[in-house]
């Protein structure tokens, strides 16, 4: 039980710290693709990974995405200013992990 235990507890740590390293972007155009978001935001070789949400059924995009940092720091060290694409200003948020676990829904801040 207790091995179990733990490797709930890393598992969470991880997910947790992961959290950290990423921002939310919304109101993303509904053309605007991953390569799009991936070439925006990738300053050097630190993006891990660029998702843009997409309805299940419709594959629509929903107009935002996420965007993960290898770090913290990778994320305090984003320039500043607006950064557009597909002639949408976009709109990054940090995840705020306790708010997402807390209430089911997505919070920036």
């Amino acid at each position: 039980m207790e091995k179990t235990e733990k490797s709930i507890a890393l598992k969470r740590q991880k997910r947790e710290a992961e959290q950290t390293n990423k921002l939310f972007i919304g109101v993303l155009n509904f053309e605007t693709a991953e390569e799009s978001l991936r070439n925006c935001y990738q300053q050097r070789e630190e993006l891990r990974d660029c998702v843009v949400l997409r309805d299940p059924s419709s594959q629509r995009s929903r107009r935002c995405g996420f965007v993960t940092f290898s770090s913290m720091t990778e994320v305090d060290e984003m320039p500043t200013g607006p950064h557009s694409i597909d002639g949408i200003v976009l709109e990054p948020k940090h995840v705020s992990q306790k708010q997402h676990l807390d209430s089911g829904v997505f919070f920036g801040h």
